[in-house]
């Protein structure tokens, strides 16, 4: 039955698609009313049909011209940071955390009662409605818009916002609207409708094949994790693509260098330590721990270091003029974009080293002071070069760049040699501009290794793909976005590199994601958060998770998790206002924390067997607990994960019930993160409590018992080398403090190691030949001992013999008189004699 379901709703959608006029969304606000609108509606990203034109002269356009006209007149909000700015405020918001309500009456359960709309708003909406009756899909999906997002102040209504999507999608075909229903079927936002994977992948599928970005990253995501449908490379590689080609043409589009790319993928986690807080995360803890002095400024917030700058930088300090500059010119979260201001400060640098009138260098500069002028010069050709902050003037970047380059820097070489290989302001030079960019990659400029790059890929052969590769690959370590992507085309059409599906997919990837401005909502998302509009950011967070943002699904799952905290506070004490109904969620929470542990995020494997081991939005299923704490606590070492596998073992919850292992657990935990003593010293001193009674009443849990010690049987090798690498370590520890430099060769490495160890070889071997050659020494000379003795003994018996048979002493065993009889030694017997090992005995025994 379903899959007729599907089927009919398939063919329904061809014709839609093939037969109704692609439709044109009618953008929400205008330039002038950007000002005045409260929230911008999210991108339509329409992508006309290649058989219909859009016709702005439909049924009711009139209608939606007044309406917008009534909305212009509705005054935005003002909308209050959730973060305190100062001091002052600071202490103040903790102040009140501390200090509790003391409320008489319970709060209430129930949801805010919704906002009434009236007045201009209410004018908009009814104008809307009516040109919607005419079958305007302009005003349909604006009616869509607001009753989703709740611009305007409007209610947020999913139901009606499903439905004027899905009218617009099955009647029109319009791809905004299909990407909108397969957002609320994968997610069941509001509960407008049942999450149902298929249909989403179906409507995402649609929007996709007509070039809607979002839904070909959705489809891309999909098939690389197997959410809804199999594994398969080669359809998330094609769609990645796609979106990865837009991402390139929108780079390009921009000034000389391409687009500035200003990151705004953050998780919301990480503000306070991790899922688990300061020291208890992976992110926050183990080697991932922030270990830092106090006085350093790695504890310090944005606006801090820009305060403490500003100071250094009117006492005269060079370097923190330059570092504001850089600051502001780069931009990053929480931190906008300034080049007018930047401008200001790397000027302020230069002006202290060359002359505003003829451009010499002052006399009695300081020292170093004309390599951070050069960097600012760098900075300021490329404002001039892109027209940022000023008019666009390649004679004064081509001014400013030359200074750079005469005291080697390497964004002014990079600067220089663009404008000689386009012809910018000079005449075109690629000789002198392989130079220039050659000069610039050997300080490992990201930029210059991209443009040598990509002109030994102009030459096509084999070398030059070899070479081409390499400085991608280069360009890349610094995440630059045009070396991934063209590494994403060699290994995609395998040229100069291994056709490699996966990696090509990931670099693609790379690319579409990292083009955040172009392609997803966290710029909004982000405003939102900051603007304490919690169902708002989670609404934009969701879009960008379904595109496959790791931090955006761990975004998700964090405002929608209901574990913050083990230990709940007592409704009467906590001032913190309740969860709207649309966060409260723990099934969606559970799939996101699936999806962002499947692209390596530990913490949410962990809170996977969080959800799991307490049945929080699913049912309990305790060895699924276990098997995402094993895979935690085996691969990436997780100090949560393991101490929940002890207390697993410990009470004998999905595991079996062994004090030994748990012991064994708790200890690894302890190992691995050393902000788990307090408990783990807690849980091991009641472990050995229940341990030594189920011991006591010879219970049939295994109890603690001792590890054995090892003992090894040294043999005469191993007991010489142990002695010396003993001495050595005591006569070598005092050295080492003493002289700690070391003598390296033209390659970097340390001379001298190898000498080292052939020697302490050969020094090994020789004592060990000594011990062995005195030892056979002793033998020889107490086997000679010996036979002398014998010998001795054996003669003065003779002669008691002869003196008592009256034979003279010199005519014994028939010797002439005068000659004394030598000791007549035994020769020593061949090795493969039998009698080889009593004479090597000595003649033990005799």
């Amino acid at each position: 039955m379903r899959r007729w379901f599907l089927s009919t709703l398939l063919l329904s959608q061809a014709v839609a698609v093939a037969f109704a006029a692609e439709q044109k969304i009618l953008a929400a606000d205008d330039a002038n009313s950007q000002a005045t609108a409260p929230e911008p509606a999210a991108q339509t990203d329409v992508v006309p049909s290649e058989h219909h034109v859009w016709d702005p002269y439909q049924n009711g356009w009139e209608l939606v011209g007044e309406a917008m006209a009534e909305l212009r007149k509705i005054r935005p909000p003002h909308r209050r940071s959730k973060k305190p700015t100062g001091l002052f405020n600071i202490v103040l918001q903790y102040v009140l955390k501390v200090l509790p309500s003391l409320r008489v009456t319970t709060p209430p359960t129930h949801e805010h009662a919704s906002p009434v709309i009236a007045g201009p708003l209410l004018d908009g909406v009814k104008l809307l409605q009516q040109a919607a009756d005419q079958n305007n899909t302009d005003a349909i999906y604006l009616l869509g818009q607001f009753n989703f997002y709740g611009n305007y102040s409007h209610p947020r209504n999913f139901k009606v916002a499903f439905d004027h999507y899905h009218r617009l999608a099955s009647e029109y075909g319009n791809s905004s609207a299909q990407y909108m229903v397969g957002l609320m079927y994968a997610t069941g936002i509001g509960d407008a409708v049942e999450r149902d994977q298929a249909k989403a992948l179906l409507y995402h599928t649609f929007a996709a094949d007509q070039g809607h970005t979002r839904s070909e990253m959705t489809v891309a995501a999909r098939h690389m994790s197997g959410i809804g449908v199999p594994k398969n490379c080669e359809i998330a590689c094609k769609y990645y693509k796609r979106v990865a080609d837009k991402a390139m043409t929108w780079f390009r589009s921009g000034p000389p260098g391409g687009m500035r790319l200003v990151s705004e993928a953050y998780r919301l986690s990480d503000e306070v330590g991790g899922v688990y807080g300061e020291g208890a995360s992976v992110v926050s803890s183990g080697i991932n721990a922030l270990k830092a002095s106090p006085n350093s400024d790695a504890y310090a917030s944005i606006d801090d270091v820009i305060e403490y700058l500003d100071v250094m930088s009117q006492k005269g300090d060079i370097k923190a003029s330059f570092n504001l500059g850089r600051l502001y010119y780069e931009g990053q979260r929480g931190l906008p974009r300034n080049v007018e201001l930047a401008r200001r400060y790397f000027l302020g640098v230069t002006t202290k080293y060359w002359r505003a009138k003829d451009g010499r260098s002052v006399d009695g500069a300081k020292p170093q002071l004309e390599k951070i002028a050069s960097k600012a010069a760098g900075y300021i050709g490329s404002m001039s070069l892109r027209g940022e902050g000023v008019p666009q003037d390649f004679k004064t970047a081509q001014k400013w760049f030359e200074r750079g380059v005469k005291h080697g820097d390497a964004q002014s070489q990079w600067g220089l040699g663009l404008l000689n290989l386009h012809g910018y302001g000079v005449r075109k030079n690629i000789p002198k501009a392989f130079d220039l960019f050659k000069a610039s990659a050997d300080q490992d400029f990201s930029l210059a290794h991209v443009a040598l790059g990509t002109l030994h890929l102009d030459q096509g052969g084999p070398d030059d793909l070899k070479v081409a590769s390499s400085y991608f690959e280069a360009a890349a370590r610094w995440y630059n976005l045009e070396a991934q992507y063209y590494l994403a085309e060699m290994i995609h059409h395998g040229v100069g590199r291994d056709k490699t599906c996966g990696v090509a997919m990931q670099y693609y990837k790379n690319v579409a994601e990292r083009s955040e401005s172009f392609v997803s909502s966290w710029t909004e998302a982000n405003q939102a958060y900051e603007d304490g509009d919690l169902e708002l950011a989670f609404l934009d967070y969701v879009m960008a998770a379904e595109q496959g943002y790791e931090k955006a699904q761990n975004n998700v799952a964090f405002l929608l998790d209901p574990t913050h905290s083990v230990f709940p506070i007592p409704s009467w004490l906590k001032r913190q206002a309740s969860k709207p109904r649309l966060l409260q969620n723990s099934a969606l929470a559970l799939i996101y924390w699936t999806r962002s542990a499947i692209q390596s995020n530990i913490d949410s494997l962990v809170k996977m067997g969080d959800y799991y081991l307490r049945g929080i939005g699913t049912e309990v299923a305790f060895d699924k607990a276990a098997q995402c704490y094993t895979g935690a606590s085996e691969y990436f070492q997780s100090a949560q994960a393991l101490y929940n596998l002890g207390w697993m073992h410990e009470n004998g919850i999905g595991l079996t019930q062994d004090f030994h292992l748990a012991k064994r657990y708790y200890d690894q935990a302890l190992a691995t993160n050393d902000e788990a003593y307090l408990p783990v010293t807690l849980s091991l001193v009641k472990l050995r409590a229940r341990s030594a009674w189920n011991t006591f009443t010879h219970g049939r849990i295994n109890s603690i018992q001792d590890e054995p010690a090892p003992k090894k049987d040294w043999s005469l090798r191993e007991w010489i080398q142990n002695f010396m690498q003993d001495e050595n370590a005591y006569y070598e520890d005092n050295y080492e403090e003493l002289y700690d430099d070391t003598m390296t060769a033209s390659d970097g490495e340390p001379m001298g190691e190898e000498l080292d160890a052939d020697f302490d070889g050969i020094l090994e071997s020789f004592l060990i030949l000594s011990l062995v050659g005195s030892i056979m020494f002793l033998m020889w000379y107490r086997t000679q001992r010996q036979q002398a003795h014998r010998q001795a003994q054996e003669n003065a018996a003779r002669q008691q013999q002869a003196a008592a048979a009256g034979i003279p002493p010199g005519q014994q065993n028939g010797m002439a008189p005068g000659r004394q009889q030598q000791p007549q030694v035994p020769p020593v017997p061949p090795l493969g004699d039998p009698n080889f090992a009593q004479w090597g005995a000595g003649g033990v025994g005799h």
